[in-house]
Formats: structure tokens, C-alpha cells, sequence
């Protein structure tokens, strides 16, 4: 980055999956750093921490850690956002939370970089980092949208464990250790840690993602329903959404349906328009089966897009597949890319 000024950064949650890509990345992209604050619950406090070539002993988050912090990055669940965001906000800090605690709060700007950058430049101290799930969706999205319009969205999800944290990561292993020795596997945390049953993930396909709403849809689906809604100032637009959790570790995966405003669109138009976008690589060549997987996109920062076909039935439809690093793309990298726009263009200080 040509910034020479370098920043006091604190990460909150930095023992969990995505707080511990969020250091690997601020490393990676060499973000202009002078002090790194790490912080977590009190129970992960005095862990230490690898950060390029020095240790950190991760402390533990109080309102006063953001003492002299100018961007702090949350990854530690809604309510801590809840309680000291606004803590961090009050003593000079920008916040860019990943949880959902903001991501519909109307004051709050909702930012996926390759699609409304210029939103972060309306913030008042936090920016909301959206569902990994829609992360990815947009990104996809927003190049056919620019070109050709979009009147409809409808979406399948084929997401990773690591997006119910570090725990799930642990129960997929054990479980399936115990299916392959024909012995009983236990369930404690998936589909919901919260709900009273639990179900194994092992070998296994779960139709629910976070806990079911009065409509019968999950919270993860009304997350992407909604979120993409506000991220592409779109309000009327007609979104869907099923969001199942596989059993794989790494990367979401989607099967979505759109159909454009434009006649006569071509699958040809819709995969230029992918492979000319920042942030998305085309993967589409069914004639040799090129297209992405999980595994794939697995420690990538993009957004990978294949298997663009028309529908068969509606003259304006498309189906694509869109895959992605959760934990990257999904969050960290997101988050990231976030902080370097807000350097990047002076919105630090407002």
C-alpha cells in the first residue's frame, strides 16, 4: 500500500477461525501496522500469538483495550460487538464487526468492497461486514447486475462446518472417526449450539443454518435474503434462499438463480462479465470439467464462478455455481479490504 502513516489495529476474538485469519491476512497484505492490540474472551486471554516475526499474548477485551485504537476488527460474536463497539467507537476507534449485531442497522453501512465500497465513506464509527454466505453472492452478482440488470435472485448454500466456528471443525473430526469405527457419534453443537436437538454433521447433509424464524425460514437465510437487499440498494428485489451445512471444513458453495432485466443475454455476455470483474475468477469449462470446488478455492482470497448455463425454460434466467474460502472471502479477507479502503481514502477520520 503507498500509505506510509501506520495504525494502532486491535482484533477481538483473535483465538477464534476467523480472527486468526484476520491476522494471517493484516500479515499477508502487509497492512501499514505500528501496534497490533490482540484481544478475546478472558478464558483465551494470555494466549500468545504469532504476528509476522514477534509474539503477542492476547488479552483480554475490556472498553479500555481501545485506548488509542484507530481500527478495530470484531470477530467475537454479537453480543461482544454489542457491548464494546460502541465502547471502541466512543474512544476514537472505526469498528469493522463481523458479526450480524449491525448488519441491518440502517445507520450502519453493510460493505461487500467490489460492490458498494463507496458506502464505507458514510460511516459513523461502524462498518458491518456481511454473512459470508451473501459475501460471495454479491460479489457474483454484481457485475451481471452493472451490465444487464437483475430482477430476481434464488439461492442454494453448500456451507462449510469452519462457518460454525472452531467447536464444529472439532465435532465434524470426532464424528466422523467414530462413524468409520462403527461406533455411536455424538452431537453437541450442529445444526444450532443453542436449540435443544443436535444432529450429526458426519456423512451427513443439514437443512438448517442458524435458528428457524417465525416464517420458516432460517436465520442464515434471512441473513442472505436481507443483506443483499441493503448491500445493493435494492429493496424490491425478490431473493430466496435454502442454506444447508455439508460436511467439509473449508468454503461455501452456491447454486444461484438469476434472472436479468435485458432480452437476449447471452451465457457467453454473463461469463465476460465475471471474468472482467475485480475479486471473481471464471472457472467454467464443462467440456474438460473445470469448474470450482471447495477445496479448490480453499486459502483464496477470491471469489470463484463456474457452470453459467441459461435456464432451460425462462429466456432471461441463468444458473451459475459460486464457491469461496468462508473464512477468507467470507470474513477475513472482507474485513480486511475493508480497513485498507478506509486508509486508502482518508474515511478514517470523520
Amino acid at each position: 500500500m503507498v500509505e506510509t502513516k501506520k495504525y494502532h489495529v486491535a482484533v477481538v476474538g483473535a483465538t477464534g477461525a476467523v480472527g486468526e485469519k484476520m491476522i494471517e491476512t493484516l500479515a499477508d497484505r502487509n497492512f501499514p501496522i505500528e501496534t497490533l492490540t490482540l484481544l478475546s474472551s478472558k478464558r483465551s486471554a494470555g494466549k500468545r500469538v504469532r504476528f509476522q516475526d514477534t509474539e503477542i499474548t492476547v488479552q483480554e477485551a475490556t472498553p479500555e483495550s481501545f485506548e488509542g485504537v484507530d481500527i478495530a476488527l470484531f470477530s467475537a460474536g454479537g453480543s461482544i460487538s454489542k457491548s464494546l463497539a460502541p465502547e471502541a467507537v466512543k474512544r476514537g476507534a472505526v469498528v469493522v464487526d463481523n458479526t450480524s449485531a449491525y448488519r441491518m442497522d440502517p445507520d450502519v453501512p453493510l460493505v461487500v468492497p467490489e460492490v458498494n465500497n463507496e458506502d464505507i465513506a458514510n460511516h459513523n464509527g461502524i462498518i458491518a461486514n456481511p454473512n459470508c454466505s451473501t459475501i460471495q453472492m454479491v460479489a457474483a452478482l454484481e457485475p451481471i447486475r452493472n451490465l444487464y440488470g437483475l430482477n430476481r435472485v434464488i439461492v442454494s448454500t453448500y456451507q462449510a462446518v469452519s462457518g460454525a466456528g472452531n467447536q464444529a471443525n472439532d465435532e465434524l473430526r470426532a464424528q466422523s472417526e467414530a462413524y468409520l469405527n462403527g461406533e455411536e457419534m455424538k452431537a453437541e453443537i450442529l445444526p444450532v449450539g443453542g436449540d435443544e436437538h443436535h444432529y450429526p454433521i458426519a456423512f451427513n447433509a443439514l437443512p438448517q443454518i442458524d435458528k428457524f424464524q417465525d416464517n420458516g425460514y432460517t436465520f442464515e437465510e434471512m441473513k442472505m435474503i436481507n443483506e443483499t437487499k441493503k448491500i445493493m440498494h435494492m429493496s424490491e428485489l425478490p431473493v430466496a434462499a435454502t442454506c444447508v451445512r455439508l460436511p467439509f471444513f473449508t468454503s461455501h458453495a452456491e447454486s444461484v438463480y438469476i434472472e436479468v432485466d435485458q432480452k437476449d443475454v447471452t451465457v457467453e455476455a454473463l461469463k465476460e462479465a465475471i471474468a472482467n470483474a475485480p475479486g471473481l475468477v471464471l472457472e467454467d469449462d464443462p467440456t474438460n470439467q473445470v469448474y470450482p470446488t471447495p477445496q479448490s478455492a480453499e486459502g483464496k482470497r477470491d471469489v470463484f464462478v463456474g457452470r453459467i448455463r441459461k435456464d432451460l425454460d425462462q429466456s432471461r434466467g441463468f444458473h451459475m455455481w459460486v464457491v469461496s474460502d468462508n473464512l477468507l472471502k467470507g470474513a477475513a479477507w472482507n474485513s480486511v479490504q475493508i480497513a485498507e479502503s478506509l486508509v486508502k481514502n482518508q474515511w478514517l477520520n470523520k
